[in-house]
C-alpha cells in the first residue's frame, strides 16, 4: 500500500532527475557546439539569449495554462517537444542543413516549452509528499538533492562525451533523456487528482485568463519577502547564465584544456550542491533559516568568478566550485519551504509563473551581456564585472529588513498573505474565488538555467 502511494512521487523525482541530467548536457553541449562551429563568443551569447528569452515569456503567461490543461499532460508534452527540438540540431547539422537562425529558433522552442514542464512537475511536490506520507521540507530537500545529483552526472558525462564523441552525440543523448522523462510521468503519475486538468473553472476567455494572471502577480507583489527573493535571484540567475553559456566555456577553451574541464567543474559544483541539500535536509531545521541562507548565498556564486579571473589552472577553480556548490545546495530547500509556506493552495500555478518569470527575467540578457563583455574587455574583465554584480546582489539579506520574516511560522505567513488581495485589489480576490484553484510557487530553478537550470526561484548552478 505504501509503495503504491509513493509511486507518483518516485516517478516524478526520477523524471525530473533525468530531465535535469539532460539539461546539463544541453548546458555544456550547446555552447560548445556553437564555439566549435562558429568560433564566436558573441554568437554563443546570442544563442543563449534566444534560448532563455522564451523561458521568461512562457513563465509570464503559463500559470493558468498549466491548470487548465493539467500538470501531467503539460509535463509529458513539454518533454516530448523538447526532445524533438534538441534532436533536430545534430540531425540538421549532419545533413548540412543547419543554419545559425535555425539553431536559434530550435533553442527558443526548447526554452519556451521546457518551462511549463518544469513548473508542472515542481508544483506537484506538496501533493505528492502528502500522498507518499512524507513532510514537505523533506520532499523539497529530496527533490533538490536528486536534481543536483542528476546535474552532476549530466555535466560529467557531457564533458567526457564531448571530448571523445563530439557535441552532437551529447545533444542526441539529451533528446533521449527528454523522451524517458515523458515516459516516466505518463506511466508513474496516474490517478492523482491534482495532476489532472482543473474542473469547474470559469469559461476560457482572455478576460478570465488575464484575471488569473493578475492574481498571481498581485500575490507576489503584495509579499515583500517573496519580492526580495525574486529581485535577488533574478540578478543571480542572469549572471549565472552568463557564466554557463559564455564565460566558463571561453575560459575552459583558453586556459583549462577544453570541454573535459567544464564537465569536471560543473560536476563538482553539482556534487557540492547535492551534499549541501542533503546536509540541510538532515540538520538544517536546527539553525536559523536567515543566518544559514545569508552566509550560503554570499559564498555560493561570486567567488568562482574571481578565482577564474585571476587563475589559469583547474585546481583552484575546482575547489572553489565544490565549496560554492555545498553552499548553493542549502539555498533551494530553504527557498522552497519559505515559498510554499507563503502561497495558499489555490494560487499555486499563478504565483509559480510569476515567480519563475521574475527570477529568470535577466537570464536572456546575462548570456548576451557576457558575450559582449568578453569581446569588448576580454575574459578576465568580463569575469570580474559579472562577479561583482553577483556579489552585490547576494548582500540583499543583510540590507533589506523583509528577509527577517523568513523565520515566521508558516501559519502566520500564509494568513498574512491571504489578507493582501482583499486590501490590494478586491476585484482580483473576487475573481479568484470564481475562477477556482491554482498552485503553489515553484522554487526554479534553476539552472541552473537557471543557469541552470533552472528554472525556479533559486540560483541556478
Amino acid at each position: 500500500m505504501h509503495r503504491h502511494h509513493r509511486t507518483p512521487l518516485a516517478a516524478t523525482l526520477a523524471a525530473n532527475s533525468i530531465s535535469t541530467a539532460g539539461t546539463s548536457l544541453t548546458l555544456i553541449g550547446v555552447p560548445w557546439f556553437v564555439l566549435e562551429t562558429t568560433g564566436s563568443a558573441g554568437r554563443a551569447g546570442v544563442v543563449a539569449f534566444c534560448a532563455t528569452l522564451p523561458i521568461v515569456l512562457a513563465a509570464l503567461i503559463g500559470g493558468p495554462f498549466i491548470d487548465r490543461i493539467g500538470r501531467r499532460r503539460v509535463a509529458i508534452a513539454s518533454d516530448t517537444v523538447c526532445g524533438l527540438a534538441i534532436a533536430a540540431i545534430p540531425v540538421l547539422h549532419h545533413v548540412g542543413a543547419l543554419e545559425f537562425w535555425m539553431l536559434c529558433a530550435l533553442m527558443a522552442l526548447n526554452g519556451f516549452v521546457h518551462t511549463p514542464g518544469n513548473t508542472a512537475r515542481y508544483v506537484l511536490i506538496p501533493d505528492l509528499a502528502e500522498h507518499a506520507g512524507t513532510t514537505l521540507p523533506r520532499a523539497a530537500s529530496l527533490f533538490d538533492a536528486v536534481s543536483r545529483g542528476a546535474r552532476m552526472v549530466g555535466a560529467a558525462l557531457a564533458g567526457v562525451l564531448i571530448a571523445f564523441a563530439g557535441s552532437q552525440t551529447v545533444l542526441l543523448l539529451d533528446a533521449a533523456t527528454f523522451g524517458l522523462s515523458a515516459l516516466l510521468i505518463a506511466v508513474g503519475v496516474r490517478g492523482l487528482g491534482s495532476a489532472e486538468p482543473r474542473k469547474g473553472g470559469a469559461p476560457v476567455s482572455l478576460h478570465t485568463y488575464g484575471t488569473e494572471l493578475r492574481e498571481g502577480y498581485g500575490h507576489l507583489l503584495g509579499n515583500r519577502l517573496l519580492l526580495a527573493v525574486v529581485v535577488m535571484v533574478m540578478v543571480m540567475n542572469g549572471t549565472d547564465q552568463g557564466w554557463n553559456a559564455v564565460l566558463l566555456p571561453v575560459h575552459a577553451e583558453a586556459e583549462l584544456g577544453g570541454a573535459k574541464a567544464i564537465g569536471l567543474l560543473t560536476a563538482l559544483f553539482g556534487a557540492g550542491g547535492l551534499t549541501g541539500a542533503l546536509l540541510y535536509g538532515a540538520v538544517g531545521h536546527r539553525f536559523s533559516r536567515r543566518a544559514v541562507f545569508t552566509v550560503c548565498v554570499i559564498l555560493c556564486g561570486a567567488p568562482r568568478f574571481l578565482v577564474a579571473a585571476v587563475t589559469g589552472t583547474t585546481l583552484p577553480l575546482a575547489v572553489t566550485m565544490l565549496l560554492g556548490g555545498i553552499a548553493g545546495g542549502v539555498l533551494n530547500p530553504i527557498l522552497t519551504t519559505v515559498i510554499y509556506e507563503r502561497v495558499p493552495d489555490r494560487l499555486r500555478s499563478r504565483v509559480s509563473g510569476a515567480l519563475t518569470a521574475g527570477c529568470e527575467f535577466a537570464m536572456p540578457l546575462g548570456g548576451l551581456a557576457a558575450g559582449l563583455l568578453v569581446e569588448g574587455m576580454g575574459s578576465s574583465g568580463a569575469l570580474v564585472a559579472m562577479g561583482g554584480v553577483y556579489f552585490v546582489a547576494t548582500l540583499s539579506p543583510l540590507v533589506f529588513p523583509s528577509w527577517r520574516t523568513m523565520e515566521e511560522p508558516a501559519e502566520e505567513a500564509v494568513s498574512a498573505e491571504e489578507a493582501v488581495p482583499a486590501e490590494a485589489g478586491r476585484e482580483e480576490a473576487v475573481a479568484g474565488q470564481g475562477a477556482a484553484e491554482a498552485i503553489r510557487a515553484e522554487a526554479v530553478p534553476s539552472p541552473v538555467v537557471s543557469s541552470s537550470a533552472p528554472s525556479r526561484p533559486a540560483p541556478a548552478p
